[in-house]
């Protein structure tokens, strides 16, 4: 239908409640990686161009080390957190592996037929579970568990589990891309041997993160060719993205303390959803999650609908990880909770970030509250 002339449409401004899956880039990356841009440079040239190049390089690095809390030589840059993951699982093939039932794809599909850790029903590693097959292994194993979930926020007591995996004589990894930027973080404190992170979920650049390796600990080279990053990852480094990761280190540092109003913002917006729908569960509410994430399911709709229709409404959410092609299906997150294929078919992921605002709260509590009035078997006739 066409507007009639000289009626002037006014259309909501969107809402993007999505951070998990990417952050908005923030406006200074954008300006300092054009700047990066337009200088150039190849960080292993001996010329000025050259040194202006590997000078912002190892500047971005001491910024990522800073924000991370590990030493700036540990920092291996990567294309991504898939790409990190990658590396560190396929570091030591002839230790057993093991890995928890909830880890993002990329540590699913990289672990191949690895020994799989049950989680509880709030989302915990069964710790128990893993101290029997760390004991019956009857060699150093090595061990990948998430800090904190994509899907439900649900953060892991890491430090505990890797005191528990080097004292078997084992070597740890942990993804803690969906963490950087949202909780404190100190790789040092943690004590792992190895950590994935990756620049768009804090506001970086997409196409560029890193694993971080502690120091002493020999890595074989996922790529091997010129020697950059201490010969640890082959390849001239995507300067520009470097940058980016960096300037967004920096920022994200910076935005740490206002993640207790989102944690707050967050917490309202809970209690709303299920004042309206009591029937409704939220994953991992009584395990320390982050402060941003809600999973929370509407019991006889499904995910994919929930998202189409809050979509309609101009409001970004999703079902589970964006890391499988668009598609909609049950979570293993939570179904490796304890949660039906019905019931994991009936959840959406709401993440908030800096931008959001409680506006931005009042339109998706709306917007689901119409959807369940019309939709819910509750209401049906």
């Amino acid at each position: 239908m066409t507007a009639p002339a000289g009626l002037i449409v006014l259309m909501a401004k969107p809402v993007y409640l999505d951070f998990n899956a990417t952050a908005p880039i923030r406006p200074e990356v954008v300006t300092a990686m054009v700047a990066m841009m337009e200088q150039g440079g190849n960080p292993s040239s001996v010329h000025q161009a050259g040194r202006t190049a590997r000078n912002r390089v190892e500047e971005a690095r001491s910024l990522l080390a800073h924000l991370l809390g590990c030493k700036a030589p540990e920092i291996v840059f990567t294309s991504g957190g898939t790409e990190a993951n990658n590396f560190a699982l396929s570091a030591f093939p002839d230790r057993p592996l093991f890995i928890s039932a909830g880890e993002h794809d990329s540590v699913l599909a990289a672990a191949g037929p690895a020994i799989r850790l049950p989680l509880k029903s709030d989302g915990l590693l069964d710790l128990a579970a893993l101290e029997t097959q760390l004991s019956e292994a009857g060699q150093g194993a090595l061990v990948s568990i998430m800090l904190a979930n994509n899907e439900t926020g649900v953060i892991q007591p890491i430090a505990e589990i890797a005191a528990l995996v080097q004292g078997k004589g084992g070597i740890f990894h942990c993804d803690a891309i969906q963490a950087v930027g949202k909780i404190p973080l100190d790789f040092a404190a943690l004590g792992v041997d190895m950590m994935s992170v990756s620049a768009h979920k804090f506001g970086g650049p997409q196409g560029i993160g890193a694993l971080v390796i502690r120091d002493g600990l020999a890595v074989p080279p996922l790529l091997k060719g010129g020697g950059q990053e201490l010969g640890r990852r082959a390849g001239t480094e995507n300067v520009a993205g470097i940058v980016g990761m960096g300037t967004a280190a920096r920022s994200a540092m910076e935005g740490l303390e206002g993640y207790t109003a989102i944690a707050n913002l967050r917490d309202s917006m809970e209690a709303r959803l299920l004042e309206i729908s009591p029937e409704s569960h939220i994953y991992g509410r009584n395990a320390p999650r982050l402060p941003n994430t809600t999973t929370i399911s509407m019991p006889g709709v499904a995910s994919e609908l929930q998202v189409m229709s809050l979509d309609l409404d101009g409001i970004a959410v999703s079902a589970g990880s964006a890391c499988s092609s668009g598609k909609v299906k049950a979570s293993h997150v939570l179904t490796a909770m304890g949660a039906s294929a019905e019931e994991a078919g009936a959840a959406i992921r709401i993440s908030l970030g800096w931008s959001t605002t409680p506006d931005d709260i009042d339109r998706l509590v709306e917007s689901w509250a119409r959807l369940y009035r019309r939709k819910s078997p509750k209401y049906a006739a």
